[in-house]
């Protein structure tokens, strides 16, 4: 990948950098010159990741951490700082919701609803406050949603929900930091091809699942974390010293997820079958 965006003196920490879209985003930093601090639950994925950064010639740390528990971020942030002395982006992209915690709202318990939003809105929002009181000559900040943040999300109703609060809350922190230098922005990626979707537990792991989701994009193919890198290099650039508050979709076009759409038809079918019984 060609170097794009003058990152060169730059420190950039990126959380959940050790697999898939984080470390597409830790790569796409590195490679236009920032030193780059990755954090997560693996050691063995963030020591991957820093060895190969380190490899292509980049300055890379890694910190095995849990970014909800209360001292995470504070931590992430003294550890960069000592190594580094300053921190000039910050993306926040550690965020999911496991297989065990999805399902009906009206099956959601506060444990799954807790687990889900602790992780994609709480843990997030402390992130930015440490960055953002750390941040003393200005930076940016970048926080990770999903197009489930502006799309009903049947299954994962909480996940859409925590996305959705992320955005509005980027808004008002672009607001009220930005007479500290501080801009504050989000990526919003549509379905993105990870380690994950190779595996049978993936949301991608039959041939026809996955050309159901193509065939809904109208570029006709689905992210790669490639696609989402650059995108977090042109906000932690110098280049975008007049762009906060923004959400930037990057999701191939598409408007409908499939979830919605099969939703939709098995609910359907369900009511066609009750009607004939």
């Amino acid at each position: 990948m060609r170097n794009m965006f003058n990152l060169a003196g730059k420190t950039s920490v990126v959380t959940g950098g050790g697999r898939g879209i984080g470390r597409g985003i830790a790569k796409s930093l590195a490679q236009n010159g920032s030193a780059v601090v990755v954090s997560g639950r693996s050691a063995d994925a963030l020591r991957n990741t820093v060895d190969e950064l380190r490899a292509a010639g980049a300055e890379a740390e890694f910190l095995v951490q849990d970014i909800t528990e209360p001292s995470a971020s504070q931590d992430l942030a003294n550890f960069t700082l000592q190594r580094f002395g300053a921190i000039d982006c910050w993306v926040n992209n550690a965020g999911s919701a496991s297989p065990d915690d999805v399902g009906p709202l009206l099956d959601i318990d506060e444990g799954r609803w807790d687990r889900v939003v602790d992780l994609n809105l709480k843990a997030t929002f402390f992130a930015c406050q440490t960055a953002a009181r750390v941040m003393t000559s200005g930076g940016s900040l970048v926080n990770i949603t999903s197009r489930s943040a502006s799309q009903p999300n049947p299954n994962t109703g909480h996940y859409g929900a925590a996305k959705s609060a992320v955005e509005n809350l980027s808004a008002t922190m672009a607001v009220e930091w930005g007479h500290l230098g501080i801009r504050v922005n989000c990526v919003a990626p549509g379905l993105v091809l990870t380690e994950l979707d190779e595996t049978d537990v993936g949301v991608m792991n039959t041939p026809e699942r996955r050309q159901r989701q193509i065939d809904s994009v109208p570029l006709g193919r689905l992210g790669v974390v490639d696609d989402i890198g650059p995108v977090v290099a042109f906000l932690a650039s110098d280049e975008t010293a007049w762009l906060s508050g923004a959400v930037i979709p990057v999701n191939g076009g598409s408007r409908v997820s499939v979830g919605y759409m099969s939703y939709l038809r098995r609910v359907a079918a369900q009511k066609r079958s009750e009607t004939s019984s």
